[in-house]
């Protein structure tokens, strides 16, 4: 390898002219004089620059991958034109791996490999080489880039990333059907040589599978593999390079394949008669028992239907499938009885649901076996003659009464007795007995049909022989209705007439309830009362459709004769015996228009006039107010008038008690109380028509009235107080007057306080509340013992 690196770069040196040639001495570089790899030149003229051959040439330098020698790997040596060998330039290396994989000797510039490379870790390197003066440490030539690849070798073997891999095909696939491609990959460099060209070939498979060596395709190649006779296979492959020639590297990998199963076998029963043992006691339903046929195939391939041919005793027995076992399940379908049949026999059929087309040819895919089946004799408890017993009874029956009967047998060999019980679904319960030898059922009390129309309860029957063998039976009772309620008129028991109602016309249609209950339905007859049959004024029509109408008699009602008509009603249901009652209806006169409807049945109604719309009744009342107010303002009017001519009169003077603003009038204060009915009975004659003026106060010192004639002084009130109470012409208004006549000729003197002169201390006033009660405000003014008050006027 070493040889083949120096003949490369004799081959540079004589195509370019020497790897480092020299370059002509040139002074201090500049900007302007720093020679260039190509130079310019114009049409015509000269060119101002001289080209100049650069004095680095460069190839790529080759290093032999996995060097194991003792020295280090020598790569090729660098030089420059300059360098006269004085020992004045030294060479630098720097870039991928400069120091660490590459070292120079900056002297001769020979570059060596220090450690062994690997090409599949790294492929080349890049590294930049620079002449230097040793004295003045300035570059003598442009720093430039060089690469040394790494050469390859073939030290790397194919191998199969995806590996291991797993396939199926379908069984009794033809030859050649596609199973799966491998992969093999080399790392070695495939553009040199044949390191990395890989052939593929089977060491382990044969002779059930083949492999293209090229594209690593596998393919079957033996004919009708079948799954149930083998169905895995592990398949080893090899991948080598150089082509498969001898001293290639090898990989290898390995395959499983699986053969996939196909519907190519049909089921098969392992033999042909099957028994199977029942007891006569089985539940409707219930599994008795199971068959299984055969099928080598999988999943659904495998997956059997099984039906029972029609035959001796397969209409009792039914088969379905266990999707788990794909065991077939034969169910009872109907109740076995051994007494009646001990044994049945009858085939089954068993077939694939999923067939496939390609193999029909092989024969059908179904097979048949027989089932015979044994029924065990089992000790039953009793058999009741019906599943349900229906009876009735009536309400009144009496207690004891035997009303049905129920029965039990025992069907199995050596019959045993049978015992009666009822169960009663509540402790309660007790309307009924049983004879527990017998079955007879009887009335326990008396019923009530209002109260339970019906029982429901169980009967249960014991074996004597065995009593945990029970059976039970339902009874029914129904309790008859015995009529002995009365027919009654259902609502409403009040309707209207109109007063212009016509003779003959139904006025409502009632119909009846009975609380009784007849099994063919009820028939009410309606009629009018015998009392009520007399001059009616309204009869009762009998539709005979359990209904009847209340029909008119007169022509015409009025509501100012008799408001409300009482009409009783008989009632009679057709049961036995016979019930009737007798209904009041209340039947209301109203007033309606000339179309029947009712437009007021009020009693106030009645005063009004017939025929008046709401707008007229309106109008007259407020024609009737409006009268009232004027008359009321005018007696009012005269009543003002009067009143002040009588203030205003001077003919009679009378003293009155009044109220005066004035603070400390006392007694002189006498305009707020009317004396002028303590006049002499010869006075008042003479004036017989009585005016309240208004008379000058006056201030006159009070009178003490001798003790004496209280007795006089209460005749005389009283006889004032009779007259003045019959008087028509008395005031209309209230007044505080004190009956005391101050004038000549007064028997009783002065009653008046005004010229007392004595103090309200002296005088006891408590008598006059025994005059009544017009004289106890009097009798509270003065009558009370208190301090005098300057600032309240009495």
């Amino acid at each position: 390898m070493l040889t083949r690196n120096c003949l490369s770069l004799l081959l540079w040196v004589l195509f370019d002219g020497g790897l480092l040639t020299p370059l002509q001495p040139q002074p201090p570089r500049t900007a302007a004089t720093e020679p260039r790899e190509n130079a310019v030149h114009l049409p015509g003229q000269r060119s101002h620059f001289q080209r100049v051959k650069r004095g680095w040439v460069w190839n790529q330098f080759f290093v032999l991958e996995e060097y194991m020698g003792s020295e280090p790997q020598y790569v090729g040596k660098l030089h420059s034109d300059l360098d006269k060998g004085e020992g004045t330039v030294k060479y630098t290396l720097s870039g991928d791996g400069a120091g660490t994989v590459f070292t120079i000797d900056e002297t001769t510039g020979d570059i060596h490999a220090i450690r062994s490379l690997d090409r599949e870790e790294k492929p080349f390197y890049t590294l930049r080489a620079q002449a230097v003066d040793i004295e003045t440490k300035k570059p003598l030539e442009p720093e430039s880039e060089f690469i040394i690849k790494v050469q390859d070798i073939n030290d790397n073997e194919p191998k199969f990333l995806d590996g291991p891999y797993v396939a199926s095909v379908p069984e009794m696939s033809p030859v050649g059907a596609y199973v799966l491609q491998v992969k093999a990959t080399d790392a070695d460099d495939p553009t040199y040589g044949n390191s990395a060209r890989v052939v593929y070939s089977i060491l382990q498979g044969q002779p059930y599978f083949s492999i293209d060596p090229k594209t690593g395709i596998i393919r079957t190649a033996l004919p009708n593999m079948d799954r149930e006779v083998k169905e895995q296979y592990q398949v080893l492959i090899q991948a080598k390079d150089m082509g498969g020639q001898l001293g290639g590297l090898a990989g290898t990998t390995i395959v499983n394949i699986t053969l996939t199963d196909v519907n190519d076998n049909p089921p098969r029963f392992p033999k042909s008669i099957f028994h199977l043992k029942v007891p006569e006691s089985s539940p409707i339903g219930s599994a008795i028992g199971r068959i299984r046929a055969v099928d080598p195939d999988f999943g659904q391939n495998a997956e059997i239907e099984y039906n029972i041919v029609p035959g001796d005793g397969g209409n009792l027995f039914d088969i379905v499938t266990d999707e788990d076992t794909q065991e077939g399940v034969i169910k009872l379908k109907k109740p076995l009885d051994f007494e009646t049949k001990k044994a049945y026999t009858f085939k089954v059929e068993a077939s694939n649901l999923h067939l496939d087309h390609r193999f029909h040819s092989a024969g059908p895919f179904k097979d048949t076996a027989t089932v015979k089946i044994s029924v065990l004799d089992v000790d039953e408890p009793p058999v009741f003659s019906k599943p349900l017993y229906t009876m009735e009874v009536y309400e009144d029956t009496p207690v004891g009464t035997v009303i049905g009967a129920v029965t039990a047998q025992d069907l199995d060999v050596g019959s045993s007795a049978v015992r009666y019980f009822i169960d009663w679904k509540r402790d309660g319960d007790s309307s009924f007995t049983i004879d527990g030898t017998e079955g007879t059922i009887a009335t326990n009390e008396l019923l009530d049909r209002e109260s339970t129309a019906q029982y429901n309860f169980s009967i249960i029957a014991r074996k004597v022989s065995n009593p945990l063998l029970t059976s039970k039976v339902n009874v029914l009772i129904n309790v008859l209705d015995v009529n002995e309620f009365p027919p009654e008129i259902s609502v409403p028991y009040e309707t209207a007439v109109c007063e212009n109602a016509k003779p003959g016309q139904i006025i409502q249609t009632v119909s009846a309830a009975d609380r009784d209950l007849s099994p063919s339905g009820q028939q009410f007859s309606f009629r009018l009362s015998p009392e009520a049959a007399i001059k009616p004024n309204f009869t009762v029509r009998d539709f005979r459709n359990n209904t009847a109408g209340i029909e008119t008699r007169r022509n015409g009602y009025s509501r100012r004769q008799q408001e409300l008509y009482f009409l009783p009603v008989v009632i009679e249901d057709s049961s036995y015996p016979v019930q009737s009652s007798t209904n009041t209806m209340t039947i209301r006169v109203c007033r309606c228009d000339s179309d029947g409807t009712i437009l007021s049945c009020n009693v106030e109604a009645i005063f009004l006039p017939v025929g008046l719309s709401t707008g007229a009744l309106i109008a007259i009342l407020l024609c009737i107010v409006i009268l009232l107010a004027i008359v009321v303002l005018y007696v009012a009017l005269r009543r003002q008038k009067k009143k002040d001519t009588l203030m205003t009169s001077k003919e009679d003077i009378r003293d009155n008690v009044i109220h005066c603003d004035d603070e400390g009038g006392g007694e002189e204060d006498t305009q707020a109380f009317d004396i002028g009915a303590l006049r002499k009975s010869k006075v008042i004659e003479e004036n017989k028509i009585r005016r309240d003026i208004k008379p000058d106060s006056l201030c006159l010192p009070r009178q003490r009235p001798p003790v004496e004639d209280n007795t006089d002084i209460r005749d005389f009130i009283n006889q004032r107080l009779q007259d003045n109470d019959g008087d028509p012409t008395a005031p209309p208004y209230d007044s505080l007057a004190t009956y005391a006549y101050e004038g000549n000729g007064s028997t009783a003197e002065s009653l008046s306080s005004i010229d007392s002169l004595t103090t309200d201390a002296d005088q006891d006033y408590d008598y006059l509340a025994d005059w009544g009660p017009r004289f106890k405000v009097l009798a509270d003014m003065f009558g009370e013992e208190e301090s005098y008050n300057p600032d309240k006027v009495t």
